[in-house]
């Protein structure tokens, strides 16, 4: 992991954000977060939202927190008229693809997700 606190805070609340935080609650203390920013599908010709991250406190999950986030954002989706809501899931990680799975989320098997990242970047920009 790279990221500092820094870069997250420019991220999400510099001048110009480009990503978005919703923070889940349990007794009034902070038990989870949705890290998410918008997207856009050619397909549909509308925007969606990608959620780059889901975390909810081990002592908290099964509370409903989870699904309260994922829920906020799909009613985003829906006041927005946004076309797409997506995030990956890691293909071990059996508990959160059952929880998926239980609220109707398909497996998108036919994409291959690619990615460029440092050295890789720095070449296909010739730099």
């Amino acid at each position: 992991m790279t990221a500092t606190q820094g870069d997250t805070a420019a991220a999400l609340f510099g001048e110009n954000p480009r990503a978005f935080a919703d923070i889940a609650e349990l007794d009034g203390q902070p038990v989870g977060f949705s890290l998410w920013f918008y997207n856009y599908s050619t397909f549909v010709g509308r925007h969606g939202i990608w959620l780059e991250d889901l975390f909810v406190r081990p002592s908290a999950r099964g509370s409903g927190a989870g699904k309260a986030l994922l829920v906020n954002l799909a009613k985003r989706c829906v006041e927005e008229g946004l076309g797409r809501f997506e995030w990956s899931v890691l293909d071990w990680n059996a508990p959160s693809i059952a929880f998926y799975d239980s609220l109707g989320a398909a497996t998108m098997d036919e994409w291959l997700i690619r990615r460029l990242t440092g050295e890789g970047i720095r070449k296909l920009a010739g730099v």
